[in-house]
């Protein structure tokens, strides 16, 4: 059995094809993240990969959707989201495959 800490991870992502990773794996990714309010992240999609996230706690909005504690989203490849925290929280999310440069920046 090994002990690991969320802060030694790249901003939650702690099994996928990077480094560092508890597993290093091409068939997926998971990140578990706590986010403040006011944390937002571009406006982006993936092409490859589908995306599932978790609302563990907080509130946040995507794509101008209010979501909660409990929520589940998936994103196929092509969706286009942007991301923004409205009260502070956590999200865990999986997404495979496990694929390098798959994000893209959608600049309006």
């Amino acid at each position: 059995m090994k002990k690991y800490n969320l802060a030694d991870f790249t901003r939650g992502w702690i099994i996928g094809n990077f480094e560092p990773s508890i597993i290093k794996s091409n068939e997926f990714e998971f990140m578990v993240r706590d986010y403040n309010k006011g944390d937002c992240e571009e406006r982006h999609v993936h092409k490859i990969a589908d995306e599932v996230t978790v609302i563990v706690n907080g509130e946040f909005i995507m794509n101008d959707i209010h979501y909660v504690k409990g929520d589940i989203i998936h994103l196929s490849p092509g969706d286009i989201t942007d991301f923004k925290c409205i009260s502070s929280g956590t999200t865990a999310v999986i997404k495979t495959p496990s694929t390098i440069n798959d994000k893209y920046i959608i600049k309006k």
